[in-house]
Formats: C-alpha cells, sequence, structure tokens
C-alpha cells in the first residue's frame, strides 16, 4: 500500500501548457515588429527634411508621392542618436527608414524632391504604393487572436479533456472510470447499516466476480438497480462501495452532465458513454442523481416542454434496453425524487430492481456512530445506544454532521476529549438552530413563551399518544424563542388517536395563553401550520374521516396541476370536516388545561427561573407518566435484540415559540408502511430550526 502513496503526488503537479510558448513566440514578435518601425531617430516636418537633405544629412530618400524615407548618412546618425536610447530589442527585428514625412499635397512639394536629386544632394527615388502588405500583417494578426479565443472557448466547453482540449471533444461523456487500479478504496465493510441494500447490491458484484454460479442455473445478471431514499441516507456511498468491491471497470457520473446548451449534445454523450462501457464491457455505469435527465416527459411538446432533454433521454432509454443489446453493462442510478422519473425508464428490462434505502433504525444508527466515533477522540461518557435513541429519524449524513459538531464543541471550550454533553448540544445544535442567549426579549414576551412552551409540555404529558417530551426551553435558539424537544416513538402506522392527541399537544401552547392572559398571539404560526396539513391528511390523504370515507385525493405527479380530483361540494365538505377536526384537538387541549391549570402555572413559573427544565421536573410537578410502551413485534427469522423493527421514525422533535417570526418548512421522515411513499406522515416528523417548529408530519414527505 505504502509503494502507491507517491503517484497522486505526480499527478497532482501541474502539467505544463504548450499553448504558452505560442502566446511568448506571438508577443514577441508583434513586440519586435512594433519596435522595429520607421521614425526611430525622431519626428521632423517636411521643411525640415528639405533643410536637412540640402546639407547633406541623408544618403538617399524614396518617396510614394505621400510619404518621404529619409536613411541617414553615418555621421549624421552617430550625432543624433548618440544621445537616445537604444530600442529594448536592439534597434527592431525590421529595422526601416530613419525618417518617415508625409508629403504637404502639392505639386511643389514632389518637385522639391526631384530638384534635390537633380542637383545631386541626395539620390531620390519614386516606389509605388505598396499597402496590401501592411493590410496582410494586420489581419494575420486579428485572425491569430479570433483563432486563440475559438480554442479557448471550445477547450472550456468541451470540458478541456485529452492532450491540448481538443475543439470537438464537447460531445465526449464526462464519466469517470475506476478500475483496479484507480479504486474508491470504499467497501461494504465501510457502510454501516442498510444490510438489505448490500444483501441485493452484493449480488450484483458476486454476479460479475462468479458468472457461473447463476448462469448453470439460467440467471441472467439484472440490467439496472435503481437506489431510491431520502437524501443523506448512503445511495452516493453504496455506489462507491459497489465500485470498490467490483473488479470491472466502474463508470461515475451525474445525471447534470448529460445537461448542456448545445442541441444534441446530451444525447451524443450518452452514445460515447455506452460505447465506452461496451469496450470495457462486463462493466458498472453509476449515474447519480438520474432525476436531472430522467424526469417524465411531457405530453405536449408546445407547452414549454424541454425538447433538448427528452432528446438526451429518448437515448438513454434506446442504450439501455434498445434494439441493440448491452450485454455486460449494469446501469446503477440513485435518485431521491423516483415519483417524477419517466415510467419507461422504470420498467424492468431497463431497472429490473428499485432498492429502497430507507432511514437506518435504531441497530443501524448505533453501527453509524461507530463509524463516525472511530476518528473521535471521546471520554468514558459516550454511550452509543444512548446517542442511537436520542436520535430516531436522523440519516447517516445528520449523524455524520452530529459527531462533527459535537468535537467542534469540544474544542471551543477547549477540551481535550468529546463528551456525551457535547453530543447532546450539538443534537440541540443541529434540530433547534444556534443558541442566543443575548437576544432582546421583553418580560411580558419571555412570559408568554413560557407559559406557551408550559401549554405544550403539560397537554403531550397528559395525553396517551402524545411523543414523551425531552426537555423544555425558552432560550431563543435558530429563528424561534422557545423549544420543547420530544422523542417520538418509532412507528410505521398511525392511528386516528395518535395523530388526534399530536394534534392537541400542538394546540397546547395557544391554548395556553389564551387561559392565561386572555389573548393569543402569532407564536403559534408553525402550530398551525402543522395542525393544518396533519387535519386535511386526515381527510383527503388517509381516509380518516366518514363523511368523505375510505378515499384518497393524494396525487404525487399532479401537486403543479391546478386541477383538483374532486368536486367543489367535496371540497366544502374536506375544510368543514378538517376545520372541525382543528376545534376539536383545540378543546381538547383548553380541556387539559383548565383541568391542571396550577400545575401548568407552576410548570410555567420553573421554566421562567430556570430556563431550562428537564424530564424529571414534568415528573416532579406534573407526576409519572402510566402509559406504557408498547413493545415492538418480532418475525421469524429476526435473531435482532432491538425494540425497533424499522427505520422511518422520525427525530426528536422541536415544539417552539416564534412569537410572530415565520417558520421553515419542516422536513418529515419515512411515511406510514400503508400510505403513499410522497404523502404526509402525521404521526413523525424532523424537528425544525426556526419559528414555531413543529412536532408531528409535513405534507412534503420523503
Amino acid at each position: 500500500m505504502e509503494s502507491k502513496k507517491p503517484e497522486p503526488r505526480k499527478s497532482s503537479k501541474p502539467n505544463f501548457n504548450f499553448y504558452w510558448v505560442y502566446a511568448g513566440i506571438g508577443a514577441l514578435l508583434i513586440a519586435m515588429i512594433l519596435s522595429g518601425g520607421s521614425g526611430s531617430a525622431g519626428n521632423v516636418s517636411f521643411q525640415e527634411l528639405i533643410s536637412k537633405a540640402e546639407s547633406g544629412e541623408f544618403r538617399k530618400l524614396s518617396h510614394n508621392g505621400m510619404m518621404v524615407e529619409a536613411w541617414y548618412t553615418d555621421a549624421a546618425r552617430d550625432s543624433i542618436m548618440k544621445d537616445r536610447p537604444q530600442s529594448p530589442l536592439g534597434g527592431g527585428f525590421m529595422q526601416g527608414a530613419d525618417l518617415m514625412v508625409e508629403i504637404p499635397p502639392s505639386e511643389k512639394n514632389i518637385d522639391r524632391l526631384d530638384q534635390l536629386s537633380a542637383e545631386g544632394k541626395v539620390p531620390v527615388s519614386y516606389e509605388r504604393p505598396n499597402e496590401w502588405g501592411q493590410q496582410l500583417v494586420f489581419y494575420i494578426i486579428v485572425l491569430a487572436v479570433m483563432v486563440a479565443v475559438w480554442m479557448v472557448l471550445m477547450r472550456r466547453l468541451g470540458g478541456g479533456g485529452g492532450g491540448g482540449g481538443q475543439i470537438f471533444n464537447i460531445g465526449k461523456s464526462k464519466a469517470q472510470l475506476f478500475d483496479k487500479e484507480n479504486s474508491t478504496q470504499v467497501s461494504f465493510k465501510n457502510v454501516a447499516g442498510l444490510e438489505g441494500a448490500k444483501e441485493e447490491l452484493g449480488e450484483i458484484v458476486e454476479f460479475l466476480k462468479n458468472p457461473d454460479k447463476y448462469t448453470d442455473l439460467g440467471a441472467k445478471i439484472p440490467k439496472g438497480a435503481l437506489l431510491v431514499g431520502p437524501p443523506g441516507t448512503g445511495k452516493t456511498l453504496l455506489a462507491k462501495a459497489v465500485a470498490g468491491e467490483a473488479q470491472v471497470p466502474f463508470f461515475s457520473l451525474s445525471g447534470s452532465d448529460f445537461v448542456e446548451m448545445f442541441v444534441g449534445v446530451g444525447a451524443s454523450r450518452v452514445r460515447d458513454l455506452f460505447k465506452q462501457a461496451k469496450d470495457k464491457s462486463p462493466c458498472i455505469v453509476f449515474i447519480d442523481e438520474i432525476d436531472a435527465v430522467g424526469r417524465a416527459r411531457g405530453k405536449n411538446a408546445s407547452m414549454g416542454s424541454n425538447d433538448e432533454r427528452e432528446n438526451t433521454l429518448n437515448q438513454l432509454l434506446t442504450e439501455m434496453d434498445g434494439f441493440g443489446t448491452n450485454s455486460g453493462v449494469i446501469i446503477l442510478a440513485a435518485t431521491n425524487r423516483a415519483d417524477i422519473l419517466d415510467s419507461a425508464l422504470m420498467r424492468a428490462g431497463r431497472f429490473d430492481r428499485q432498492i429502497y434505502v430507507d432511514m437506518p433504525d435504531l441497530k443501524e444508527r448505533e453501527a453509524i456512530f461507530d463509524v463516525h466515533l472511530r476518528p473521535l477522540k471521546t471520554d468514558d461518557t459516550i454511550d452509543v445506544d444512548f446517542l442511537a435513541r436520542q436520535t430516531p429519524g436522523f440519516s447517516g449524513a445528520d449523524i455524520a454532521n452530529i459527531c462533527n459538531e459535537a468535537a467542534l464543541i469540544a474544542a471551543r471550550r477547549d477540551a481535550g476529549k468529546v463528551g456525551k454533553q457535547d453530543f447532546l448540544d450539538a443534537v440541540d445544535r443541529v434540530v433547534g438552530g444556534l443558541e442566543k442567549k443575548n437576544k432582546l426579549i421583553t418580560e411580558e414576551e419571555k412570559r408568554t413563551i413560557a407559559f406557551h412552551e408550559a401549554g405544550h409540555a403539560t397537554v403531550s404529558w397528559m395525553l396517551e399518544h402524545a411523543s414523551p417530551l425531552v426537555k423544555v426551553t425558552i432560550v431563543p435558539r435558530g429563528q424561534s424563542l422557545g423549544a420543547a424537544w420530544y422523542l417520538p416513538e418509532e412507528r410505521h402506522i398511525t392511528t386516528t388517536e395518535q395523530i388526534f392527541d399530536e394534534m392537541c399537544a400542538a394546540l397546547g401552547g395557544r391554548a395556553a395563553e389564551d387561559i392565561t392572559f386572555g389573548k393569543i398571539s402569532t407564536g403559534a404560526l408553525s402550530d398551525l401550520e402543522k395542525v393544518t396539513k396533519q387535519a386535511y391528511a386526515m381527510v383527503s390523504v388517509y381516509g380518516l374521516n366518514k363523511r368523505i370515507g375510505n378515499r384518497s385525493f393524494y396525487d404525487p405527479r399532479a401537486e403543479a396541476t391546478f386541477t383538483k380530483p374532486y368536486s367543489e361540494e367535496t371540497a366544502r365538505v374536506i375544510d368543514e370536516e378538517a376545520g372541525a377536526i382543528i376545534e376539536r384537538a383545540y378543546a381538547k387541549a383548553r380541556e387539559i388545561l383548565e383541568e391542571h391549570k396550577d400545575k401548568l402555572d407552576t410548570l410555567a413559573e420553573r421554566l421562567l427561573e430556570r430556563e431550562v427544565i428537564f424530564k424529571e421536573d414534568l415528573v416532579d410537578i406534573l407526576g409519572p407518566r402510566t402509559w406504557e410502551k408498547a413493545e415492538p413485534a418480532k418475525f421469524k427469522g429476526d435473531s435482532s435484540t432491538s425494540d425497533v423493527t424499522e427505520s422511518g421514525a422520525s427525530e426528536p422533535a422541536v415544539e417552539s415559540n416564534a412569537d410572530g417570526e415565520s417558520a421553515a418548512p419542516a422536513e418529515s421522515s419515512a411515511p406510514s408502511a400503508d400510505a403513499p411513499q410522497d404523502a404526509e406522515d402525521p404521526s413523525a416528523q424532523k424537528g425544525n430550526s426556526g419559528g414555531d417548529a413543529v412536532d408531528g408530519a409535513d405534507e412534503n414527505a420523503a
């Protein structure tokens, strides 16, 4: 391994570009020509020229009727040039006449020159005008500049590949090739979790390594595999692992590499890519973010559809499974927008397998933490199981970010090692935003925020299906003025009662303001946004309303359209039922708070005193919760001892008081098992970092 280390150093040295030599030679020639021009001995008038000629200072004169050129005698030149500096280039490359003087437009002036010759004072000759030489030099210089600019432009548009950057390289593929000599140095051992995806991709790699094992049974290698999942779940990392594991050439590029401003370039690059792949088959071609080129084609070409992108997609479809087969070329692609891909691209024969890369579950998060904790210096307080349980719904990228934030926080306080509290602070930083203790807040606003957050905490504590609270704070963080952290269950199906309890908890903040102060504020903005989405999802998406019945009007492909798949009467009923659900939830929250008004006041006063309270404070004030968490079901062949079986749960949610500030839309985790993949999961949501944050689901689920 050590012997290969010097190789990247060689490749890192800047390559010598010979165009600089050409540019230097051209500049030198132009400078020499210009510096060698006539008139190096100074400028004189025509009358002075005649006087000098009469005094015998010139050895010859030459004119063309418009200009007269004069050459000094050696003695005259020495006397004139002795006090003048030499030319930078030693007198010029093409030394001309010493003087060039314009002849005034008069026949008498020409006669005076002829008279000088007749008197024998200086030889005078006549030469016909020769203008084409100067024009030719000018045109050559202009043409050379144009050619140079053209070559630079084509070099940049063509990607600069190849020796010297060929002009016609624009239609070539930009794919990066990995093989045995140039590997990614990543294997399946470097990928924590994702066991199902690794098993399916490992089978493709094994087929390439040992094809007889499968072909003897009549099996054929899959033509393609599509990795689908939320951002940050490790799709590209899996592709890198495949490149490191497979002992075959691996082409890697992005879907945007096919997109170009020139017509036909995308299709040309697709053809060139598959031509290279065929030459090196068997091989694997990985296209990251394939939705950039594989978006569903428009039905009406006159409505502004991108014909160039569609032509590129058509060429890709033909190369993947057209009239000519590509035996030995496996297509691997990744996207988090599978719902917008063209149906022809998704069919079997092009992508035989669709591998869903989900959010990591508890055991997978432990494995991911183990990977990212290896380079960190940690103390004995670190408990990987505790960290995994504190981060439900976090993706692999989120966990990597938390580990890095924890290390930065430890370095900020000059600690020698990263501790447990650093990780807890990092989770708060990622979920809630940066803490702002110096933000100016009036006492009235601070009291309103305290009762708002106490209302959230009290209602959620008294409801069976609401998420358990972790801590509450009125310290501003991010765009929010206060926040409450919850630890939702990792569940995959959600009942009506669970959604309703979450809505009640979200409305507890506004209900507490109304009960305590007799007025409400704008601090419940994000609560209202979340509750509204949940109510409409219950009615129009999940079929949880009796008047609408078992119908779902959810269509991920119709989000950008202005038409609805139901009548105006049905829309009116949906509005009525959604509003009724919200009002029932608000009434339930008020009922709970009025029943426990003394506990609400005590909790708010403690929050004003300490600014941050934890679960232990709620147990002390509200008493222990009597709700028992259900044990997860175990399936046959499941040897895991984990109390969580699948991923897709939400992160610790954040309820925060924005007090009028707008809230950023919160991201949600994977939807429930029986729900559309792009629909809202009202039971699980990743907390947002600004505004009035939420603990429920967003309708824009991944």
